[in-house]
């Protein structure tokens, strides 16, 4: 176990809005791992840690049987992984993958749920966490039926950067098609125009943000609507 530093609670938006108490309680409890890329945190099923990121990002993946599997949500250092945990649900349908690197406080479930029943500042943060979640989740089923794959790619580029804290995203094909639930020739497409306008460069599965105002513009209008909602909620 590696210990926990108090820039893991700093650096993540709800730990960092708890009471110095609470604070001190997820350093005690918890401790500070790495997010590797491509690492599976948690396969669908019971939950035994949950994670709070402090750089990087985890995507959440629904496995669809008989098909490719889909993201349907990215927590970064604004969230955490594993908030079904605080409304009583120890199964969770989705599985975790380290999208971009960075770390994290991982506490145990056991560990968190005791957290949870202390902590009515932590219950309350948490149940206004999982209405931006919900908010966010409806938002991105609209926004794969309504909008073209450019723009749902220049929101999810922004995402990604956001969370990770950085331009760079290592990304392929297949992974960018499973994240956008599209098909290989439509994000290849949609890469290739928003690389025309000078808005990111993409070679061989690396991918750099070079212009965040014009992809703001490019993408579609549920970037700014997620950044709205966590906003009015948790301000």
């Amino acid at each position: 176990m590696a210990s926990s530093t108090p820039s893991a609670c700093a650096g993540n938006r709800l730990l960092a809005a708890l009471p110095k108490s609470d604070q001190r309680a997820f350093l005690v409890r918890g401790e500070t791992v790495e997010l590797v890329r491509s690492e599976r945190l948690h396969t669908s099923g019971t939950l035994q840690h949950v994670y709070f990121p402090v750089r990087g990002s985890i995507s959440l993946v629904l496995p669809v049987p008989g098909s490719a599997s889909l993201e349907v949500g990215l927590v970064g250092s604004e969230g955490m992984f594993g908030v079904e945990l605080a409304l009583g649900v120890f199964p969770s349908p989705l599985d975790a993958v380290v999208q971009a690197p960075g770390f994290a406080l991982r506490m145990s479930a056991s560990d968190f749920r005791h957290e949870v029943a202390r902590s009515t500042v932590l219950r309350e943060r948490l149940d206004r966490y999982v209405c931006v979640l919900l908010a966010q989740l409806q938002r991105r089923t609209a926004c794969s039926r309504f909008h073209t794959v450019e723009a749902r790619l220049a929101r999810w580029l922004l995402m990604t950067r956001d969370r990770a804290q950085c331009d760079r995203v290592e990304l392929t094909h297949e992974l960018l098609a499973a994240m956008l639930g599209a098909r290989r020739v439509g994000v290849t497409n949609a890469a290739t125009a928003l690389q025309r306008r000078g808005l990111i460069s993409y070679h061989r599965g690396d991918v750099r943000v070079l212009d965040v105002r014009n992809l703001k513009s490019a993408s579609c209008s549920c970037y700014a609507a997620d950044l709205a909602a966590y906003s009015l909620l948790l301000g």
